[in-house]
């Protein structure tokens, strides 16, 4: 099982600063992972949450399960060190994705508290970087 979690305002993709993060319905990233997840052989839970402990609790979820994780934490990425912390205690992957590309944004968004304990960082790529985290996790197996 791969989790796919998304923070703040993910939801409101297609309406939200279309500019900036596209026409793709939050409707639209579920369906690509789950298609990329049936694609790669890979069992795919995708979830989005607004809740901050929500996120919290999924994060506990994954690592009590041993899972790899794909996450975007939305807005937490930049301050919350409880979903960091989260994120610390997962004993499987964790690819951290940004839709938009954070380092070309306002400058309080080009740190991550989250970055320093994920595998991998996508970002910049749309929610084709849920493609690509995907795809890098079904091809390196269980390597961690």
């Amino acid at each position: 099982m791969i989790y796919v979690l998304n923070g703040p305002n993910i939801g409101r993709l297609g309406t939200r600063e279309p500019s900036i993060y596209g026409a793709t319905t939050y409707g639209d990233l579920v369906q690509l992972c789950h298609d990329a997840g049936k694609r790669l052989g890979l069992e795919v839970e995708v979830r989005q949450t607004d809740a901050e402990f929500e996120m919290i609790r999924w994060l506990h979820e994954a690592a009590d399960a041993g899972a790899d994780v794909v996450i975007n934490p939305g807005g937490w990425t930049h301050y919350s060190v409880a979903v960091r912390d989260a994120c610390a205690m997962l004993g499987g992957r964790l690819v951290e994705v940004h839709i938009s590309n954070i380092h070309k944004r306002e400058e309080f968004r080009h740190k991550s508290v989250i970055t320093a304990v994920a595998t991998g960082v996508i970002a910049g790529l749309g929610v084709d970087g849920y493609r690509l985290a995907l795809e890098h996790l079904a091809q390196v197996g269980d390597a961690r």
